[in-house]
């Protein structure tokens, strides 16, 4: 197998005693200060149900075009169901991403306090496995995320639960993503996905079908990530570098156009959302860490959200 090019973690570490667990903080919160990226390995979501996923991602996509639409409301700001190809572009970029996507948020019960807050999802009512898959892989994506975001909380030496308590019945989104093959006569300017860094606390991507994801260093190159089986690459969201002051970094990545400009890619990010009432002004531990000045104005969870909503296009 290829070697990674970001730090790769083994979440077993963090159950298996004091030294391994401190360890795994170590490297978890040294990645993102660092790279703002990691792999994950041992991480519990199991491999079989990403693979049906990804069949029933496929089976989506290739769905026909008018099908696709009738599941797209432009009311939901592309937070729940279908967005059509080339809707959303990056912040700060006219152009529009050569991509298409499938929001799947939490499924909350109607008794529950935020039941009539989150948009509703949309299911087609053709394969009722593919509500089945994707509730599975959230679920499980949500445990993990739930398990990292303690470790980010040691790591900054605040009480464990701190974050993944922000985060709980969170906004969370998970996206399924189709790159198609590049149509003729889309601007030169367009990319799969622009240089961009996520909105939320963390995101947990599933490995893709093939490559194409890059960071940018902080000497300026672009690093190509792998594709490999078993792994979730994690990164930081702009949520929580607002949160950390700046400590753990949100780093640009952008997913490049493939050589021959043929070849189709599926992609299935989890972005890790707190709920929309959390207070994102810095951690005082943390602005004492970055030279005692905030660097953020205060502002809510949802506040942040509907922000960057606008600026990508789908609010």
């Amino acid at each position: 197998m290829a070697e990674q090019t970001i730090p790769v973690l083994d979440l077993d570490q963090f159950s298996a005693g004091p030294d391994r667990e401190a360890s795994f903080v170590r490297g978890v919160g040294g990645a993102l200060e660092d790279v703002g990226f990691f792999a994950l390995v041992n991480h519990g979501v199991d491999a079989d149900l990403v693979h049906r996923a990804y069949r029933q991602v496929e089976w989506l996509f290739l769905l026909p075009e008018d099908r696709k639409r009738s599941f797209e409301d432009s009311a939901l700001k592309g937070q729940r169901g279908f967005t059509s190809f080339g809707r959303e572009h990056a912040k700060n970029h006219p152009a529009p991403d050569l991509k298409e996507f499938w929001h799947v948020g939490r499924e909350l019960p109607p008794s529950h306090a935020l039941g009539d807050v989150y948009p509703r999802n949309i299911w087609p009512d053709e394969n009722p496995e593919f509500r089945v898959v994707m509730t599975d892989l959230y679920a499980a994506l949500d445990r993990c995320a739930g398990r990292l975001l303690e470790a980010v909380a040691l790591y900054l030496g605040e009480p464990r639960t701190l974050i993944s308590e922000m985060a709980r019945d969170g906004n969370t989104i998970l996206r399924v993503i189709h790159y198609p093959p590049i149509p003729e006569g889309v601007s030169p300017a367009s990319m799969r996905a622009a240089p961009h860094e996520d909105i939320n606390l963390i995101t947990l991507l599933c490995e893709a079908t093939t490559s194409g994801l890059e960071l940018l260093r902080r000497d300026g190159e672009w690093l190509p990530i792998r594709a490999l089986p078993g792994q979730i690459i994690v990164d930081a969201g702009d949520m929580l570098q607002q949160l950390t002051n700046g400590l753990l970094r949100s780093t640009t990545h952008r997913v490049v156009n493939p050589d021959n400009g043929r070849e189709r890619r599926f992609s299935m990010p989890f972005f890790v959302h707190p709920r929309s009432e959390v207070d994102l002004a810095a951690l005082p531990g943390c602005v004492a860490r970055t030279g005692g000045a905030k660097q953020f104005p205060d502002i809510t969870a949802g506040a942040f959200l509907e922000q960057r909503l606008r600026e990508i296009g789908l609010a």
